[in-house]
């Protein structure tokens, strides 16, 4: 099976180029070899190579630059998807596509189903409905995998932040009201690569790990693993103010994914431990 895949020196791109090499022949491109905001270039390059699978880890991820570059937003995480679905379906090929938890705003009490209503809080959510949107519209065969609180050994996540600003400070501050589960990239990518070698699952999934905490929480775990002994202080969102809203309620529910394909990813505390221990 020859795959095409976007991102991949993104956080969950690196790792799926290794996950998925079992599933066949990868051809993986990263944001300088392939444009998603190049429209063109992105068709051609789909009929050129004529995959089977398409896997596209690929996004505009500045939340809050989107708010002053929504245009480019809007172009790779709205309109690029929708490209890759078109293309994916002339050829009969499975899409894979990544999306977030910033689709919906944050406000209800309970953990988000598929089936509750999208409401994104700022432009980088809204590009990333609109590439959910889009997908769906063309009605090919595809797999949306909404996630949340992203972090890895490699690029830029809230674990690496933490592991440099306790090298540089004896106080840190940080946001304790608003509550997610923190998602290892590595799982993701396992969690894909199951789903799509067994086949069980097709359509809109949320994929996060399991358990719960709040940004202060998952610092706290982080310093103590790092045998850091400065203060760290909880904070309420209001004294951290960003030019984008964050979402105070960022759970999933994954139930449907753990119904449809038996995958459900471990506790987030379980996920980070074993992902310190290669740190």
């Amino acid at each position: 099976m020859r795959i095409l895949l976007t991102g991949r020196n993104g956080q969950v791109g690196w790792e799926l180029e290794r996950t998925l090499a079992p599933l066949g022949e990868i051809v993986a491109f990263d944001r300088h070899g392939l444009d998603l905001a190049d429209a063109d270039r992105l068709r051609t390059v789909v009929r050129e190579l004529k995959p089977q699978l398409v896997v596209n880890a690929a996004a505009y991820t500045a939340v809050d630059q989107a708010e002053h570059e929504s245009a480019l937003a809007e172009a790779i995480n709205g309109t690029a998807p929708g490209i890759l679905a078109e293309e994916s379906k002339r050829l009969g090929a499975l899409l894979v596509h990544y999306s977030t938890d910033y689709v919906f705003d944050g406000t209800k009490p309970a953990p988000y189903t598929e089936d509750d209503r999208p409401h994104p809080g700022n432009a980088y959510g809204r590009s990333k409905l609109a590439g959910e949107q889009a997908i769906q519209a063309v009605g090919g065969r595809h797999l949306i995998f909404r996630t949340s609180w992203v972090y890895g050994l490699r690029g830029g996540n809230f674990l690496r932040t933490m592991q440099r600003l306790a090298r540089e400070r004896n106080e840190l501050r940080v946001v304790d009201d608003q509550v997610g589960a923190p998602t290892w990239s590595r799982m993701i990518a396992e969690a894909s690569a199951l789903a799509i070698a067994t086949r069980h699952a097709e359509g809109l999934y949320h994929l996060s790990a399991g358990g719960q905490t709040s940004w202060y929480g998952f610092a706290e775990r982080i310093l103590s693993a790092m045998g850091w002994h400065g203060q760290l202080q909880a904070i309420p969102s209001r004294d951290y103010p960003l030019p984008a809203p964050r979402p105070a309620n960022s759970r999933l529910c994954c139930d449907r994914l753990a119904g449809d394909a038996a995958i459900r990813l471990p506790e987030w505390s379980e996920s980070l431990a074993l992902c310190l221990a290669l740190s």
